[in-house]
């Protein structure tokens, strides 16, 4: 094995991080129905990550020990603080369950290309409950992995009218406690034309 720099290893973490961190939002998403929460939690990973890849080396598979990482976050969370209180013992139960997943489980649904929780972060990022600009943001930021610096460097606006707009978006979700699903029927046209807008003007906008 090819000994890594600290400064390598720094880029192979950053790497990493624009790889998996939809994937990342998107699963937490799914077992603590929070985005906001789960991009926090995300975050947790990542700076753990930073903390030890540097002397332990860079895992096998990055986005599964990301995963696994930011999971235990969550039931350290619940545990101590009782956060989501309304939701304790759903959720508890399910991510002990979770926690108890084998490697190759847990790797299998990391590694899986596309996924239903991605597709479902897409909808809750372009909920028509949001503005156009902030469903833009969001999905530029939990999607894209882009920070707030760039996408206020991309839409030539402030940095803190960006982070403002992104806050604000997850509060707006949370507050209507929007399902983290893919709409059926009738309202499957209804929400597709505002992905399909955010998709039009991120497209434009790149």
């Amino acid at each position: 094995m090819v000994a890594m720099t600290a400064t390598d290893t720094h880029r192979t973490i950053d790497a990493v991080w624009r790889i998996e961190t939809a994937r990342l939002i998107a699963g937490l998403t799914r077992i603590v129905r929070d985005v906001g929460l789960a991009e926090d939690l995300a975050q947790d990973a990542l700076v753990a990550a930073l903390e030890r890849w540097p002397e332990s080396g860079i895992p096998e598979k990055p986005g599964a020990w990301l995963m696994a990482t930011a999971k235990h976050r969550a039931i350290d969370l619940l545990r101590r603080d009782k956060m989501l209180e309304r939701k304790h013992v759903e959720v508890g139960h399910e991510l002990e369950a979770r926690q108890e997943m084998t490697a190759p489980d847990l790797d299998a649904a990391i590694d899986d290309p596309v996924g239903d929780d991605l597709l479902r972060l897409v909808f809750i990022s372009c909920h028509p409950v949001l503005s156009r600009e902030a469903r833009v943001a969001l999905t530029l930021r939990l999607l894209g992995g882009l920070t707030t610096e760039e996408i206020a460097r991309a839409f030539l606006v402030p940095e803190p009218t960006i982070a403002q707009r992104i806050v604000r978006a997850k509060r707006t979700l949370a507050e209507a406690r929007v399902p983290f699903e893919v709409p059926r029927g009738d309202e499957l046209a209804a929400r597709l034309s505002s992905v399909l807008e955010v998709l039009y003007l991120v497209f434009n906008e790149g």
